[in-house]
């Protein structure tokens, strides 16, 4: 499952990041683990990077010349191996690049680089899309972290008093969420406060997606910590659980799954991007711990 990359910070905080998917895996603060664990009784995953789509295609695949490619749920960065460009004891520097694996997919020259770079009390993401080819690269990219609820573990149920909290009051309505994982344009009411969500695993038949979002920071409080993510360039923005599982995944994303129906080439997807040759784009997260 790819090489374990462990960072420590002056504080004595850690984090470690896998080589595959170059996903965060830990990060401890104060010896308290803050990631979910990947236990695959509920979820295996911990924080994977989503690229280059986020969310479903329609008919689980894209079209690029009027070719179809198989294309499977969030893209296949999070499955690939990363190869260590630079590390020091607390960052590292992580890269995904094209080759026959990923052309089989998405018939583009990439490079995606994850910097990591851990802090007191908090873990920076830098991830930057380059384009070396010469046609234009459509993209999107998201990052999918999940936090324990509660954050010392246990039971949900028996412990209220969590909410994410949005920076900016946000439209308390979300795309509903058809078969195969594409978007409709029905939509589902958020139970939103303002820039509050009162969190209560009842409310979770789906994934809250907030397109277009007003907020660049959420924060998941809970008694007496808040764990804080703040983005840069990522326009969309989810909150997401299982009914029963024991964290709270909170995402940002450039695109989205498709629209139920969509039948366009993959540059023509809605909120994919397109970056011109030789250029780049860069993009960041940062969380914290609060409290």
């Amino acid at each position: 499952m790819g090489e374990r990359i462990d960072l420590i910070a002056q504080d004595g905080s850690t984090a470690s990041l896998s080589t595959h998917g170059a996903e965060p895996v830990s990060w401890q603060v104060g010896g308290t683990e803050y990631l979910w664990s990947g236990d695959p009784a509920h979820w295996n995953r911990h924080a994977p990077w989503l690229f280059p789509v986020v969310g479903a295609s329609a008919g689980g695949a894209v079209t690029v010349d009027g070719r179809r490619y198989p294309m499977g749920q969030h893209g296949f960065a999070r499955d690939m191996p990363f190869t260590v460009i630079d590390r020091s004891a607390d960052s590292v520097l992580l890269r995904l690049t094209d080759g026959p694996q990923t052309r089989d997919h998405y018939p583009f020259a990439f490079r995606l680089d994850v910097a990591a770079r851990l802090r007191r009390a908090g873990l920076d993401l830098a991830v930057t899309v380059a384009n070396p080819g010469g046609t234009p690269l459509p993209y999107a990219l998201g990052f999918h972290p999940a936090f324990p609820w509660p954050f010392a573990g246990g039971e949900r149920a028996k412990e209220g008093g969590y909410a994410v909290a949005f920076e900016q009051a946000e439209r308390p309505f979300a795309p509903m969420v058809g078969e195969g994982g594409l978007l409709l344009r029905d939509e589902q009411p958020v139970p939103l406060d303002g820039a509050r969500l009162p969190l209560d695993p009842a409310i979770f038949t789906e994934a809250f997606v907030l397109r277009n979002a007003n907020s660049r920071v959420m924060r998941f409080t809970g008694p007496g910590k808040a764990i804080r993510m703040e983005m840069e360039d990522f326009p969309h923005l989810a909150v997401w659980t299982k009914p029963t599982a024991p964290f709270l995944s909170l995402e940002c994303w450039t695109g989205h799954a498709d629209w139920a129906g969509f039948a366009g080439e993959l540059a023509q997807r809605d909120s994919q991007r397109l970056l011109a040759p030789g250029a780049q784009a860069h993009h960041e997260v940062r969380l914290s711990l609060e409290g």
